[in-house]
């Protein structure tokens, strides 16, 4: 099998022409992907893929165990019946009733990091798109931090952050929570401000908008000073890539390095639909962190 692989944009994302999914991907292969992936900082974008859900499932695992999106009380009813491994993303609505969850990441976040060990990798595949719109765009955390300065850098070593669910509580994802005071306590950690990536050996600013409420050690209005500059600094237009779906795109983001953001301006344009699964973090992610 012989691919093609190319950059997207300066900074992160490649895609990949060539590949077929739907037979079990051996070890040479997945380590070209694998690689491809860590090379272009935590975004891959293989093109023309036609999965079953038991298919996406199965190339998924080769990235590490995956998690039940039914252990999620906020998705756990938008999980493919049959296969509670993958969550539904979409506007459509079968008898009245919705077929995924519409609104999904619709703010600046990393998948899962309100939880103690998040989610290494998130691997989203385009069923339905609509004619112009619903793009999702994905920030660079890797140039995050490379592009502080010296001085800023050093600040930030050693910090520790924590992101807690109920930060979300503004966006549609927060609000499902309304009335569930002790769920959403619940659902909150402690992270480092910058992470050491266990694969690419490179420093990444590990803060997102959606999640990151308050840095330990600091009063409120420290904190919230400084949150304010990173989360500004960190989705700066030139460290993001914009992404413009296409129909059996299958596009792998790592949690670990990158930031995302699904923009929710196509809903009187068309029909999106998307499967999405998680991978769990393993312990390299556990040594990653401490």
């Amino acid at each position: 099998m012989s691919l093609t692989i190319q950059s997207v944009s300066p900074h992160i994302g490649a895609e990949v022409i060539g590949a077929d999914l739907r037979q079990p991907v051996g070890d040479n292969l997945f380590r070209e992907l694998h690689q491809a992936w860590v090379d272009a900082d935590g975004l891959l974008i293989i093109r023309d893929q036609e999965l079953a859900p038991g298919q996406q499932i199965a190339f998924s695992r080769r990235f590490g165990e995956l998690a039940s999106a039914g252990d999620n009380p906020v998705i756990q009813k938008y999980t493919l019946p049959g296969h509670p491994e993958i969550f539904r993303v979409s506007n459509k609505k079968q008898d009245g009733e919705p077929l995924g969850r519409e609104d999904a990441g619709t703010y600046w976040h990393a998948d899962g990091t309100w939880q103690t060990h998040p989610s290494k990798a998130s691997i989203l595949y385009a069923l339905e798109v609509p004619r112009v719109g619903g793009n999702t765009m994905f920030a660079d955390l890797y140039q995050a931090w490379e592009t502080l300065s010296p001085t800023m850098q050093k600040l930030l070593q050693g910090l520790q952050a924590v992101h807690a669910m109920a930060n979300a509580g503004d966006t549609s994802y927060g609000r499902e929570f309304a009335g569930k005071g002790d769920v959403i306590a619940a659902k909150s950690a402690t992270h480092p401000l910058v992470i050491t990536h266990p694969d690419s050996g490179r420093k990444a600013l590990f803060v997102n908008r959606g999640y990151t409420a308050g840095i330990v050690g600091m009063t409120k209005a420290e904190s919230d000073a400084l949150l304010a500059f990173l989360f500004q600094h960190s989705t700066a237009p030139e460290l993001v890539y914009r992404h413009s779906w296409r129909v059996h795109d299958l596009v792998i983001w790592d949690n670990r390095c990158t930031a995302h953001y699904a923009i929710p301006d196509y809903k009187a344009v068309g029909d999106r639909y998307l499967h999405r699964t998680s991978v769990k973090g393993d312990k390299a992610m556990q040594s990653a962190m401490q």
